[in-house]
């Protein structure tokens, strides 16, 4: 079994989606602008490798933007995914 430091992991934040035709995604050029339906409040989703683990919050410190925890997501025998509070869990920073 290889050591747990040669284990890769892709961490991504969701912070918004939306829905827009193909045709309107074609048309895009570089620095085009795709408006998320999500306002700054809003919670964001945590995965890993594609998979959501847990929902946060992001907060702004100096210059750093960072995400911090706010509830974990389990999956039970079905499938399905369930929230559970985050207690004690440190901040990541993004």
């Amino acid at each position: 079994m290889p050591p747990i430091s040669k284990v890769n992991l892709e961490i991504s934040v969701v912070l918004g989606a939306t829905k827009m035709p193909i045709h309107q995604l074609l048309r895009m050029g570089r620095g085009a602008v795709i408006e998320l339906q999500a306002s700054e409040d809003d919670a964001v989703t945590l995965l890993a490798n594609d998979h959501p683990i847990a929902r946060g919050a992001v907060f702004v410190s100096g210059d750093r933007i960072g995400v911090e925890i706010t509830s974990m997501l389990l999956r039970d025998e079905r499938g399905r995914t369930e929230r559970e509070p985050a207690e004690g869990l440190p901040d990541v920073a993004a």
